[in-house]
This record gives structure tokens, C-alpha cells and sequence, in this order.
């Protein structure tokens, strides 16, 4: 029997939407991967907030980065950008959005389910 699985982020039929953002989701070996593109305008705090209806983002991520640019906020007031090559741990207890004109693109190994609860559509 075999041991291994493999799975294609890209042939995802898995996804969900949101203004500004599309989320891709993948289930292997117990867990889950998301890639998942935020364009220009995207805010967590104004495009996924009024979904989940926290006052921040309480799922921690572990991310990879591969372009674009964004700005994470921690309810302590601390602020960092995370960019292209970019591999990030964020904290539950967040708001982070897309800087620049640039669509961002990554990977999301951890949280992702947690995330992105919202709407199903094709």
C-alpha cells in the first residue's frame, strides 16, 4: 500500500473568495495547505472580518511568500512587512494587508482552515 500522497494546489476544487482574495485548499497528510492570492486593496480587517466577525485575526499562520507584499499589525501595536522569499510565523491576534500595487501570492502550511471559513464559489 502506498505512503505517500501528492496534491495539486492549482486543480484545488477547494476555493474560496472573498473581495480582493481567492483561497485555494488543499487536505494531505492530516493537514491542510492553502495558496492563496491577495490583491491590491485587500485587508483583512475590511474583506474577512465582516465574515468571521472577530476584532482580529485569530489564526496563527505559517507562510511562504512568493510575490507581493504585505503588512501584518499585532494587537501590540508591533508592525512588520513579510515579502517575496519570505517564510513567516504571525500570531493569532492580527490585521495585515496588501502594500503596494503588486497582487500578493503564498503558501499557507498552518491556520489556513482556520482562516478562511468564508463563502464557497467556483
Amino acid at each position: 500500500m502506498p505512503n505517500h500522497e501528492v496534491s495539486n494546489l492549482t486543480a484545488s476544487t477547494e476555493v474560496r473568495r472573498f473581495p480582493h482574495a481567492k483561497i485555494q485548499l488543499v487536505n494531505i497528510a492530516g493537514g491542510t495547505v492553502a495558496r492563496f492570492e491577495l490583491q491590491k486593496g485587500w485587508r483583512w480587517s475590511n474583506d474577512v472580518k465582516p465574515v468571521v466577525k472577530t476584532e482580529w485575526c485569530e489564526a496563527p499562520h505559517l507562510q511562504y511568500v512568493i510575490s507581493g507584499k504585505y503588512r501584518v499589525k499585532l494587537k501590540d501595536g508591533t508592525e512588520f512587512d513579510i515579502g517575496p522569499g519570505d517564510v513567516a510565523s504571525v500570531p493569532p491576534g492580527h490585521d495585515a494587508w496588501v502594500v503596494g500595487d503588486e497582487t500578493l501570492v503564498g503558501i499557507e502550511f498552518t491556520g489556513g482552515r482556520i482562516a478562511v471559513e468564508g463563502p464557497k464559489k467556483p
